[in-house]
């Protein structure tokens, strides 16, 4: 009897163990399944989290200093870009400031053309007024409370007199001594000199170029036309001369303008407030024929 209860118990057991196996079998499918689910759903949420991602990368905005904070989208950054590289390289050969560090300082300084300066004044460097400024002026709380900045026909305007500042200030000087594509140096040494009070200033103008690769302005313009490099920095250092001397001669009794690429006589006479043939009687033009870096008496 004992036997028979044995083999029934054992039988019994054998049967069970069965069963819970094949139950083990249908939860494993069943994790299968479960699994395949939970990648399909996490498929899911990778997509979104993409498409989350391009979206917030086409949105990127800088926070750009300016004369009051200014909030713009890259691609704003980009236009301003477009807009004005020529002007500055063509700023760099004629007065020895990089190319890189005029955009940066105007990119920086007027919020990529949407600060207020920027709008209502043409000012792209935030420069005020000082004792030496006869021009039109604006009023714009700054460091102190309705300060006066220089206001401009046109943003050329802002930019040929943003290399005059620097050109013609006896603290700027050192600048000049540096590699014409220095742009960390000059960085740094618009700090040293003053031009900005931020102790972060460098490090913003230098990141600036090394985002945007405003740096291959400056190698476009030193290795134009295949010339050597020494040829080119010759030529930018005597124009740049040239241009100190029009503007600092303390016998120089009337107001200059030097052309720049896109003038006409008509354009540089409704600048400041002239008739073209008054224009042409400063300075005794028999036609409307002019050129690139040609001083013209305007007052």
């Amino acid at each position: 009897m004992m036997k028979k209860i044995l083999v029934l118990f054992l039988l019994g057991l054998v049967a069970s163990c069965g069963s819970h196996k094949s139950r083990i079998q249908t939860t494993k499918d069943g994790t299968v399944k479960h699994r395949k689910k939970d990648k399909k759903s996490r498929s899911k949420i990778s997509t979104t989290d993409s498409r989350k991602a391009t979206a917030s990368n086409s949105s990127k905005t800088e926070t750009l200093e300016s004369s009051s904070k200014t909030v713009v989208y890259a691609d704003v950054v980009s236009n301003y870009i477009n807009t004005f590289k020529g002007t500055a390289e063509d700023n760099m050969r004629r007065h020895g400031i990089p190319a890189s560090i005029t955009l940066a300082q105007g990119i920086l300084e007027s919020g990529a053309g949407r600060g207020t300066l920027c709008v209502t004044a043409n000012n792209h460097f935030g420069i005020k007024c000082h004792t030496d400024w006869d021009g039109d002026k604006v009023y714009h709380d700054d460091d102190a409370k309705g300060e006066c900045f220089r206001k401009y026909d046109d943003p050329a305007g802002s930019y040929e007199d943003h290399s005059l500042f620097l050109t013609t200030r006896k603290r700027y000087a050192s600048l000049f001594e540096l590699d014409p594509d220095d742009y960390k140096g000059w960085a740094h040494g618009l700090k040293k000199a003053g031009y900005a009070t931020d102790p972060k200033y460098p490090n913003k103008l230098i990141d600036l170029i090394e985002r945007y690769n405003l740096d291959a302005f400056d190698a476009e313009v030193l290795g134009k036309k295949g010339k050597h490099r020494r040829e080119v920095e010759k030529e930018i250092e005597k124009n740049r001369e040239e241009a100190v001397a029009q503007t600092s001669s303390p016998s120089r009794s009337s107001k200059t303008y030097k052309v720049m690429q896109g003038d006409t006589l008509y354009s540089i006479s409704k600048k400041h407030n002239l008739t073209v043939d008054e224009l042409k009687k400063l300075n005794d033009l028999s036609s409307n024929a002019i050129s690139i870096g040609q001083i013209l008496k305007v007052k």
